[in-house]
């Protein structure tokens, strides 16, 4: 009983999978076998907060049934794959969830203690099942419920619903909680994310509120230290998802590790570290699915070690409010003024820059997104003391670190990347902390790139542990970190081919597999390629051989799809341009193919062209998705669709002209894992169809992502389908279309070439090809990250890192950093991977270099 206490943290991804929990029984057995008792906080399994909310939404209107099915047959076949039953052990907190959501359902509302304590059930339900199963393993286990235990205070002047929904709970040592504590079990399992009020009714934490549940019972019971599990193992130089070759940070303050985490970094929620740090607990995080990683430990034992920029982060989602007037110039309580607007609106104020007539701030990206109502009443107000106005779209990029001022003089190549960017505001933490640019949100992932390889690559520091590619390469040899690719078994025949030069190599097979499995989804109508991925002529004719219609951009593409296709049906091709001329969508009406139209203009300028016709028109669904910001296609700064505010109007010229819209089509971007995206895609153009009766079809485009990195997972296809099924089913009268690009061509291409060249520069061993951004344009516009492999040493481990690049005459020719290889030598043959998709397609003679040509092969 006088053993220390530990708390160990488990997100909802370390608690979804019996293998997780087998981790989690491991680590507890370890805190044993160390004389520690562990505390262990645990999530809702993963994807089901999110449905819970959404059977909230949905409650008051009686259409939460499918998602608390969802909830229930999630939580059933967990129970089955631990051998437990369900009922027996959760009975309790199922039948008080289906009560609160039936009661909502009947009255038409959710008030906020409701709304908390239906949210409350994933956190109840996962923990009853994971101590269940501990104690089934061995372990003299407790299970106890947080509302017990943790109180929030009381704030009397807040809102109810952020009294509910966002409640704070002191930090103060607790003794009664120690001694109730000690009197349990040797293993504790208990929930993050909720308390309870001091009249007893169940509350929320907010967000990040596992995070902030687990520092809270640390801080509370004086614990030797808190380990935060999650997906990761620790926090990077930069996001590893986006920089594959950002460094482990192993270990750091508690100041800096918080200005890291509010900057953009989402391992660790920021809220989480004022209890610890006030307490002087160890935090430490740790990766789930690699507990042999030692993470990253949070602690005040930190050196100081002079200035340096440990980590770059990005935040999106932010909203600049620019105040201007003269009239502020020395007038006292200005700012108190324009402030209690702000206060008043219940908006919370981030950045902040002043000068003699213009103050500029920036919205707290953590809070939701601003509603447009609340946004304007805001403006409205803030009219009678200064003129002002919103710039959305903008994102945040912070430089994080000690001492950040002794570093400016040397900073300024890195500063440099900022040459070509907008900047709206610079700020300079006080903390001397972090130094922070806000920007153009589409310019901010490709900016983190860049200033990572200025400030990581070529300045080794002793205090950085490896990079995230090292940690999960280095047990493999190359060529082998993700299952294995079709060219595993051709590397002699593709290194022949590259004999005679660089060259793209399409698998006809993988990309005729990805075709099938797309159009056997029973859920989805019709199947469109985006040719514009890859317009080969063999790739055009098995895809419609496989009954694959296509989707063209411009009058190019529709000539070469008929060339390719001859006997192709014009109903089964798709004209989706964007800013066309006239003669364009005259010439597609003329070839028969079925035409969209993004913009209201082309019909009150040319009524005639399109009277008596149908067409489809797309949609901005008003949010973006992808893997960069070059690829997200929906909202106020993309170029694409028709923005919800225009609908009527395009809808009354209709009338008016004759013109029937049959079809709605959105497209949020490329690279999407989420399986849910295309369903919210689907409600979005049902919302709007709902004024247009000529709709049959629902376009919800393509973006079906692919895994690139390490680590990465393929898109769910069954649960893709179930997902639109239920669309089906509540609204039998639209047939459902997708248009996937990448998806059934980029993993089916490579790009091999030889090597010429190798050249040692300080620490940078660089290794040319033949060929470089004139075939492969992606890795330089996105930033894009492609597996680079040594053909012809195939299997060997590797030997060092190295950046591939080709011979075009520009910086920018880098197709790859931090790459590792085994010993590469001239006349070895390169393969860049899951190229099958804008490579060839992007090419150019850049340079006047040929890029690399691209042919199809079999088996």
């Amino acid at each position: 009983m006088s053993s220390p206490r530990v708390v160990l943290k488990f997100g909802g991804t370390s608690v979804s999978r019996l293998e997780r929990w087998r981790t989690i029984l491991s680590q507890a057995r370890r805190c044993l076998e160390e004389g520690e008792r562990p505390l262990l906080v645990c999530s809702a399994l993963a994807g089901v907060s999110n449905l819970l909310v959404e059977a909230v939404a949905r409650a008051p209107k009686g259409e939460h049934e499918p998602a608390l099915a969802k909830i229930l047959e999630i939580h059933e076949r967990f129970a089955q794959s631990m051998d437990l039953d369900l009922r027996e052990v959760a009975e309790p907190y199922l039948t008080d969830l289906e009560r609160l959501l039936l009661g909502a359902s009947l009255l038409g509302e959710v008030s906020p203690r409701q709304h908390a304590r239906i949210l409350s059930a994933g956190e109840l339900l996962s923990t009853r099942l994971g101590a269940a199963w501990l104690r089934a393993q061995g372990l003299q286990v407790d299970w106890l419920d947080a509302r017990d235990v943790l109180t929030s205070l009381p704030e009397p002047g807040r809102p109810e619903r952020s009294r509910f929904l966002q409640a704070s709970v002191s930090d103060d040592h607790d003794p009664s909680l120690a001694s109730r504590l000690a009197s349990m079990a040797p293993v504790v399992v208990t929930q993050g994310f909720i308390a309870r009020s001091p009249q007893g009714a169940t509350v929320l934490l907010g967000r990040g509120g596992s995070d902030t549940s687990a520092a809270l019972f640390a801080a509370r019971l004086g614990a030797a230290r808190c380990e935060i599990w999650t997906d990761v193992p620790g926090m990077f130089s930069a996001n590893p998802r986006q920089v594959p070759e950002a460094r482990l940070l192993a270990r750091l303050g508690y100041e800096e590790a918080q200005e890291i985490a509010s900057t953009g970094a989402k391992v660790l929620h920021p809220r989480c570290l004022p209890p610890v740090r006030r307490h002087r607990i160890p935090l430490q995080i740790r990766c789930t699915e690699r507990p042999d990683l030692p993470g990253t430990l949070i602690t005040s034992e930190v050196s100081d070690g002079g200035p340096r920029v440990s980590a770059i982060s990005a935040r999106g989602g932010i909203t600049l409010i620019r105040m201007d007037t003269v009239g502020m110039w020395q007038q006292v309580g200005f700012l108190a003024d324009v402030f209690a607007c702000f206060r008043h609106h219940g908006l919370s104020v981030d950045l902040v820059s002043t000068s003699e007539s213009n103050v500029t701030v920036t919205l707290d990206p953590s809070d939701t997104a601003v509603d447009p109502g609340v946004l304007h009443a805001l403006l409205a107000d803030l009219g009678q003391h200064c003129q002002a106005r919103a710039v959305e779209g903008c994102a945040s990029v912070s430089l994080v670190g000690r001492r950040i001022r002794g570093l400016i003089h040397r900073l300024g190549p890195a500063l440099q990347a900022f040459e070509e960017q907008r900047i709206h505001l610079i700020s300079q933490a006080a903390s001397d902390l972090n130094l922070t640019f806000v920007i153009d949100a589409a310019e901010a992932e490709r900016l983190v790139v860049t200033l990572h390889a200025l400030l990581f690559d070529d300045a080794p520091d002793p205090a950085l542990g490896p990079s995230w590619r090292t940690l999960f390469e280095a047990q493999q040899p190359q060529g082998q970190t993700s299952p294995r690719r079709w060219w595993s078994e051709r590397a002699p025949a593709l290194c022949e081919l590259a004999r005679f030069g660089p060259r793209y190599v399409l698998h006809g097979p993988t990309f005729e597999s990805a075709a099938r499995a797309l159009t056997s989804l029973q859920s989805v109508d019709r199947v469109l390629f985006a040719m514009k991925a890859n317009p080969h002529p063999e790739v055009l004719r098995r895809l419609t051989a496989l009954g694959v219609g296509l989707e063209c951009v411009s009058p190019g593409e529709i000539e070469r799809a008929f060339h390719a296709c001859p006997d192709l049906s014009p109903d089964r091709v798709l004209f989706t341009p964007n800013f066309a001329p006239r003669e364009e969508y005259e010439a597609a009406f003329a070839q028969g193919v079925l035409v969209t139209l993004d913009n209201v203009e082309p019909l009150q300028l040319w009524p005639e062209v399109f009277a008596g016709r149908a067409i489809q028109i797309r949609v901005d669904p008003g949010h973006a998705r992808g893997h960069h910001e070059h690829v997200r296609t929906a909202g106020s700064r993309s170029k694409f669709g028709i923005a919800a505010e225009q609908i009527p109007e395009i809808a009354a010229l209709a009338k008016a002209h004759g013109v029937r819209i049959t079809g709605l089509h959105a497209h949020a971007g490329s690279g999407i894992r989420t399986v849910g995206h295309w369903a919210e895609i689907a409600a979005v153009l049902i919302a709007v169809a709902s004024d247009l009766p000529d709709v049959r079809t629902l376009d919800l485009g393509g973006g079906l992502g692919v895994p690139e990195r390490p680590g990465d997972t393929p898109l769910d296809l069954a649960a893709l389908d179930a997902s639109l099924a239920e669309v089906r089913r509540a609204h039998p009268q639209y047939e459902i279309w997708l248009e996937p690009g990448r998806y059934l061509v980029a993993g089916a291409g490579v790009l091999v070439a030889p090597v010429t060249q190798t050249k040692q520069k300080g620490e940078v061993h660089y290794v040319g090809i033949g060929t470089g951004m004139n075939s492969l344009l992606r890795p330089a516009l996105y930033g894009a990250w492609h597996d680079v492999v040594n053909l012809s040493r195939l299997g060997e481990p590797p030997a060092r890192k190295v950046t591939l690049v080709g011979p075009i005459c520009e910086t920018g020719d880098t197709l790859g950093r931090d790459r590792s290889l085994p010993e590469t030598r001239v006349g070895d043959v390169l393969l860049i991977d899951v190229t099958g998709a804008y490579g060839r397609a992007m090419s150019s003679h850049y340079n006047l270099r040929a890029p690399a040509e691209e042919i199809v092969i079999e088996d």
